[in-house]
């Protein structure tokens, strides 16, 4: 046998994968290109953007804009508001929801598929519906214009979805781990922490990311229960920096690229645990 049979031939890509990949590349073009039109556009001033030129390449590259942006526009304050106001709500969904989900899935008690129901219906309630409520109980618990005001409503809209997610992948735990566990000599609070949260872990970067998209990009609580700038979030001084009389957009889009920064990390540094949970859980269905 010559050489040149030994080496097995490549098979041509059908023209279906062909048509598939064009069809994705241009799907990822898509939807990268906003990202790339707004750095484009933080780099841009006034005469530059309204001269007819939105989406193309800057002339000068205005880095200025970024400075003015953190020191002018103090991105910084509501860049450290919104950290806050979303770490602590990620924090509050993930405890609440994990040990909820636990108790009503795994554990044995007469009210738990009722209690189940009553919590996803809260995923059924939208926040136009609440936010009057919300409004006159804030204000009667003295809580507007504190972070509270917003920490309190992401956490009690973001525990319904939460408790779906980790209550069906606990049910796939198997109970010979709780029971060797038992046997082992751990208690509920061990057992929970060590063995079982561990193994649900994608279901909770799942969690963890769903809960700060909503919560770092929300509006309407912002605007409504915080008037004070000291206790403002990014969606809200993006609002504030727009001028009565003249508008630096140059300076607003580059405090919009600052808030999109974290959002790019979140993904990049969890998408692979997010991926395996939608695997998991399509499996599981």
């Amino acid at each position: 046998m010559s050489a040149a049979e030994a080496v097995p031939l490549k098979k041509p890509k059908s023209i279906g994968k062909i048509l598939l990949q064009v069809l994705l590349i241009l799907v990822a073009v898509t939807q990268i290109y906003p990202l790339i039109w707004l750095a484009f556009f933080s780099l841009k001033d006034n005469s530059e953007i309204f001269s007819g030129d939105v989406a193309g390449f800057p002339k000068h590259f205005l880095w200025s804009n970024y400075t003015k942006a953190l020191s002018e526009g103090h991105i910084l304050t509501y860049f450290f508001n919104s950290v806050l106001v979303t770490a602590v709500s990620i924090l509050l969904v993930l405890i609440l929801s994990a040990m909820t989900g636990y108790a009503i899935t795994r554990m044995n008690w007469k009210l738990s598929n009722l209690t189940m129901t009553i919590i996803l219906l809260g995923m059924m309630v939208p926040i136009h519906a609440a936010l009057l409520p919300l409004f006159m109980v804030l204000k009667n618990a003295g809580l507007l214009n504190t972070y509270w005001a917003l920490i309190i409503p992401y956490v009690a809209f973001g525990i319904p979805m939460a408790v779906f997610i980790l209550g069906s992948f606990f049910k796939g735990v198997p109970r010979e781990l709780e029971e060797a566990a038992v046997i082992d000599g751990c208690g509920i609070y061990r057992t929970f922490f060590s063995i079982i949260l561990p193994l649900v872990r994608p279901a909770v970067s799942t969690v963890a990311i769903f809960t700060f998209l909503s919560c770092w990009n929300e509006l309407m609580f912002a605007v409504t229960f915080i008037n004070k700038e000291s206790y403002q979030t990014l969606t809200v001084g993006m609002m504030s920096m727009v001028g009565t009389y003249i508008t630096q957009w140059g300076i607003i889009g580059a405090g919009l690229m600052i808030t999109t920064i974290p959002t790019i990390l979140i993904y990049l540094l969890l998408n692979k645990q997010v991926q395996q949970s939608m695997i998991a859980g399509a499996i599981k269905g």
